[in-house]
């Protein structure tokens, strides 16, 4: 793998977010703390394992003239890079995820069904309103 660091600075991970994890997952006993310095060191070891994990994926896309990393990549590159103790649990999230994914289109698609009204109808009342908030804009401040 020729992965150099990149020393971007600007990679890291909402500290909220990390702290939630550690106090929900590691589930600290009462009275326990979790030191800031401890945090940061935590975010850059998961924002370094994200980045390597990432840049196999990607080598391994590329090799198989692929301009889009899937799932199958990051399966290969966990297992080529040694973590294949990993690999069942991100497949079960990835499909997970793709089902929250596939709820939300439907959501989406079916808001327009449950209008009860035609494309056509929509189309007149958004005309409607955008030409209601122009007329608005044109008015100037009353």
């Amino acid at each position: 793998m020729s992965r150099k660091p990149s020393g971007n600075d600007d990679l890291s991970l909402p500290k909220a977010t990390v702290t939630k994890i550690i106090t929900e997952i590691l589930q600290t006993s009462p009275g326990t703390t979790f030191a800031k310095d401890a945090r940061d060191l935590l975010i850059d070891c998961c924002v370094e394992f994200i980045t390597l994990i990432s840049s196999e994926a990607n080598e391994i896309a590329e090799k198989e003239a692929k301009k889009t990393i899937a799932t199958e990549h990051i399966e290969k590159a966990l297992r080529e890079l040694g973590f294949p103790e990993y690999v069942q649990e991100v497949l079960a999230a990835a499909g997970e995820h793709k089902e929250v994914l596939k709820g939300v289109r439907d959501k989406k698609a079916n808001k327009m069904d449950l209008s009860g009204l035609s494309e056509a109808e929509l189309l007149q009342q958004q005309e409607a309103l955008f030409k209601s908030a122009t007329e608005k804009y044109n008015q100037g401040p009353t």
